[in-house]
């Protein structure tokens, strides 16, 4: 899933862009509020992480900002300062989630998740389609048996999850799964569908492929 990256320490910008690849992110980093601000109305994303003390314009504008224009996607913001009233605000302006410095970055991971998992509508923990399983700690089991993924394939098969029985297209998965940083082309998306194709391979979840459409994650048993 691609996010935002708003954060003026560079070291801690770099430390958390790091870790959140790592747990399958697509990261898009700035260091100043006015820069969240421009990607935020000219790129797409599933998340948006902004620290409220940034030069330029603060994380609690950047939010103002956003909800104006009607953007609804998940905020999470980041503070040194953890007063309930600083916490009251940044919720108050619109952010969904407000985590204080200093933080584990297993714990930013899991409240990411839960950001993406509610705005989806899916408020259980975990999230099933015929054979396969998608875990609160965000990895798969296909037939109760882990599946092993790459990082960018987790975060495509996510996205597909979220939208299950729903065409998405390949630009929006494009969108959501590579950052502005990342030298490919959407054609790269075919092949970590036809990867994930032959890992679904030997059960009833297959993705399908609607022309003009895009790509649909759906049950073979509910298929009349």
């Amino acid at each position: 899933m691609r996010l935002l990256l708003a954060e003026d320490n560079r070291e801690l910008a770099h430390w958390l862009e790091k870790a959140l690849v790592q747990s399958g992110f697509a990261v898009d980093c700035v260091f100043d509020g006015l820069g969240a601000d421009h990607l935020l109305q000219s790129e797409s994303y599933a998340l948006a992480v902004l620290d409220i003390g940034m030069p330029g314009l603060d994380g609690l504008e950047v939010v103002q900002r956003l909800r104006r224009r009607g953007q609804t996607l998940p905020v999470l913001l980041l503070s040194a300062r953890s007063t309930v009233a600083e916490r009251v605000k940044g919720l108050n302006v619109g952010a969904d989630d407000y985590l204080p410095k200093p933080f584990d970055p297993e714990e930013l991971d899991a409240r990411l998740r839960a950001l993406l998992r509610r705005s989806e509508g899916q408020l259980h923990e975990t999230s099933r389609l015929g054979d396969l399983e998608l875990l609160d700690e965000g990895y798969f089991r296909l037939r109760e048996k882990n599946l092993a993924l790459t990082p960018r394939e987790c975060s495509l098969l996510t996205v597909l999850m979220y939208r299950r029985r729903r065409p998405v297209s390949r630009q929006q998965l494009f969108e959501q799964v590579f950052s502005l940083s990342d030298e490919v082309s959407q054609e790269s998306i075919e092949l970590y569908i036809h990867r994930l194709r032959k890992k679904l391979q030997h059960s009833n979840v297959r993705i399908t492929t609607l022309r003009g459409l895009g790509y649909m994650l759906e049950c073979s048993d509910e298929v009349a």
